[in-house]
């Protein structure tokens, strides 16, 4: 069986390889309005302005509780952070994953440098408690991407 590709994904998937085969440092650093690191990307017709964005991962810390009660305490605390989080645009996306491994989540912040990131992970209540701790790496997307 043959599946036919199009040509324009594949060049679009082929131009993005190679972008981001490049190094981003070494590209010229531009700022939007807002202070936010960004880059243009031009495919055919299509221009994409790339925003750099902060992308954490859960995982499971050392602190683990046994107490029940005190478990879901945490919770409760470390959903109300992201909402807050989320409720101030510096969140924009974030949920846990659907198996049983030591990757509890991701997040990806809305911050303009990694120091902004770290300081909202790290003012969770539960990185605090050390029941999960960060990841965080710079990730770039186009400004006003979408889940599908």
């Amino acid at each position: 069986m043959f599946i036919k590709l199009s040509r324009k994904p594949l060049w679009f998937s082929l131009g993005l390889v190679l972008l981001f085969s490049l190094p981003i440092n070494a590209q010229e650093v531009q700022y939007d309005d807002e202070g936010f690191e960004i880059f243009e990307y031009q495919d055919e017709d299509s221009l994409y302005t790339m925003k750099k964005y902060f992308i954490a991962f859960l995982k499971t810390g050392p602190n683990r509780s046994e107490n029940n009660e005190q478990a879901m305490e945490l919770q409760t605390a470390h959903l109300a952070h992201m909402a807050e989080l989320t409720h101030r645009k510096k969140i924009c996306i974030a949920g846990p994953f659907g198996d049983d491994t030591e990757l509890r989540g991701i997040v990806i912040y809305n911050a303009k440098t990694m120091e902004e990131a770290l300081e909202y992970a790290e003012s969770d209540p539960a990185v605090k408690a050390g029941v999960l701790i960060v990841e965080i790496h710079p990730w770039w997307a186009a400004k006003n991407s979408r889940l599908y």
